[in-house]
């Protein structure tokens, strides 16, 4: 189904809570620039894209471009810093006719206590970006949903940067099953969720029952927390008046059939602005014409997205009891929490004794994930333990694989055989094309290829395209042992979540074009880089007097698909590799 698709990124988000600010401008940044995990989190999304382009690249032989939409803003310069990003980045090897940007409109904001407008000077209000839930008439207006059409499309996946929150949306088969299940059923929007937390400043998914005109109406929808009062759900601890656990997060990861919500988005009525709220639980951040910064309590006439699900609702003649979820144009597919959103809003201060909602909260639920997706290869690592017991401690390591690995962890599961990962320990692999066998780290390993999931060509409009498959860097460890010192971890520098560390020692191995490396029962001790130019294969044995390393021209024959590959086959409903060598 993923040439049926389309990708849609809400990115007009402001992360005034962050205090996202550039290190060399002094500038505030929006959500969708900050560093995270080593990239921005938009870079992140658009790995995450590409990981799924690549596994159906690997099992059907053919490449698909998924066409992007990203609903951007004017707050912080959002629009320019994003098109900038894209532009410098070569629009990910994609081309810029496969992405399509349209601005967010901001609507000025209110004071919390007086009702009064804020205003930085007289007559120029104080605006913000007014909810995500205009995207669907704006991309009416900007005949967005045609673009998809024209690119063949029927339905899309919703991704919004919610701060940090959905930078593990794609971990598994969380995003696949999302789409498969919408387009496969022909339904018309689907949500994505999981256990909400309590205290989290998030809603919920609920099923709608009402009684229109004598006929019963039915249908998937979602509460925003700011209208939890309205609806008599209270907040606090589980308790026989506490409504809020009983119900699953909602996370704003969705599924759309594009006709249905432009059918919506196209009419002249409030129904194309969905869940108008007026939130007043946020502070807001603005700077007068005197210079001076405030921050107070605030809000603005806002929009929510996901409820322009309440315009799809199944009617019957009499009640439903149960069983009426199953037949719906919504649906949910529900997720281990940590496989679906990690919640990182806020800055975390000196003074915090809790990492909840925070970026380095976040970051220990992407090394749960690393630690439930490589213990079942029979890779022995530390568990990671509740947050509470690294509020004044590092993480226990650091594993960092890029998506297209997998990104289902079936494929990746098979790639990876054996060893363990010490406490302490960091891994970082960016190669797809990668084998693990037995392999005993304590230390840094850090493996990068330049062609991760193939190489660049120019097209016939003369833009940049990754071409899947082509010239790819490759690695394979079999039966090695790395022993070095590893991460610093006594540097008051390190900032673990966005992956700026200082290192004692490390084994980086670097992949130019389409390099490959491998090592075989050997013992790699100390601080070793080893770069592999374009063409050539590295070989790491072990001799006498210590490391013997053996370079060799790649065949000719062999220089556009390598000299081994994990080829995709499915049986059923999984997924099966084979390496084969050539």
């Amino acid at each position: 189904g993923l040439p049926d698709l389309g990708e849609i990124y809400p990115l007009g988000g402001s992360a005034d809570r962050l205090g996202l600010v550039d290190s060399e401008t002094g500038e505030c940044l929006p959500a969708a620039m900050l560093p995270y995990c080593g990239r921005t989190l938009l870079e992140g999304l658009v790995r995450d894209l590409q990981a799924r382009e690549f596994l159906y690249f690997k099992l059907y032989g053919k490449q698909c471009i998924t066409p992007v939409a990203i609903m951007t803003s004017s707050a912080k310069n959002n629009h320019e810093h994003i098109t900038s990003l894209c532009e410098k980045l070569g629009w990910f090897g994609r081309g810029r006719s496969s992405f399509r940007l349209f601005e967010q409109p901001l609507v000025p904001a209110v004071s919390a206590e007086d009702g009064q407008w804020l205003v930085r000077k007289p007559f120029v209000p104080v605006c913000k970006p007014g909810g995500h839930g205009v995207i669907w008439k704006l991309a009416y207006d900007k005949g967005v949903f045609q673009w998809f059409y024209d690119h063949g499309r029927k339905g899309a996946t919703v991704r919004q940067v919610r701060i940090c929150s959905n930078v593990v949306a794609a971990t598994d088969v969380t995003l696949l099953a999302l789409a498969g299940i919408g387009l496969h059923h022909g339904k018309k929007l689907g949500f994505a969720s999981c256990k909400r937390n309590l205290g989290a400043t998030e809603g919920i998914n609920v099923l709608i029952e009402k009684n229109l005109d004598g006929e019963w109406a039915y249908g998937l929808s979602c509460i925003e927390y700011t209208e939890f009062d309205k609806f008599g759900i209270t907040s606090g601890h589980r308790s026989p008046n506490s409504l809020q656990a009983e119900f699953p997060a909602n996370t704003n990861i969705l599924y759309v059939d594009l006709p249905s919500v432009e059918l919506v988005a196209s009419s002249r009525s409030e129904r194309s602005l969905p869940g108008m709220v007026l939130n007043t639980k946020k502070s807001i951040v603005y700077t007068d014409y005197f210079g001076n910064r405030h921050s107070v309590p605030g809000g603005r006439l806002e929009c929510t997205m996901q409820n322009i699900a309440d315009n799809f609702l199944n009617t019957y003649p009499s009640r439903c009891f149960k069983g009426v979820e199953d037949n719906l144009d919504t649906f949910i597919v529900y997720n281990e929490r940590r496989r679906v959103t990690s919640s990182a809003k806020k800055k975390r201060k000196p003074s915090d004794t809790s990492l909840h909602q925070t970026p380095e909260g976040s970051l220990l639920d992407i090394m749960r994930n690393a630690y439930d997706l490589l213990s079942w290869c029979d890779i022995d690592l530390p568990e990671v333990e509740s947050n509470d017991k690294y509020v004044d401690s590092r993480p226990p390591f650091l594993i960092f694989l890029h998506p297209a690995l997998g990104p289902v962890w079936e494929v990746t599961r098979q790639k990876f055989s054996g060893g363990s990962i010490s406490k302490g320990s960091e891994l970082q692999v960016e190669v797809a094309e990668f084998l693990w066998r037995n392999i005993q780290l304590d230390g840094s390993m850090i493996i990068v290829a330049e062609n991760i999931m193939g190489s660049t060509r120019i097209d016939d409009k003369g833009e940049l395209i990754l071409q899947h498959g082509h010239r790819c860097g490759r690695c394979k460890l079999c039966n090695v042992t790395v022993l070095n010192d590893g991460i610093d971890w006594t540097s008051g520098d390190n900032v673990y979540w966005k992956h700026d560390i200082r290192r004692s020692e490390a084994l980086k191995v670097i992949l130019h074009g389409n390099a490959e490396f491998e090592a075989y029962n050997v013992i790699i001790q100390g601080n070793h880089v080893f770069e592999v130019p374009d063409g050539y294969k590295m070989k790491i044995t072990a001799g006498d007097s210590g490391l013997v390393v053996q370079m060799d021209l790649i065949p000719q024959n062999l220089m556009d698909n390598g000299s081994w590959f994990w080829k995709y086959d499915t049986k059923g409903s999984h997924i099966l590799l084979e390496l084969v060598e050539l």
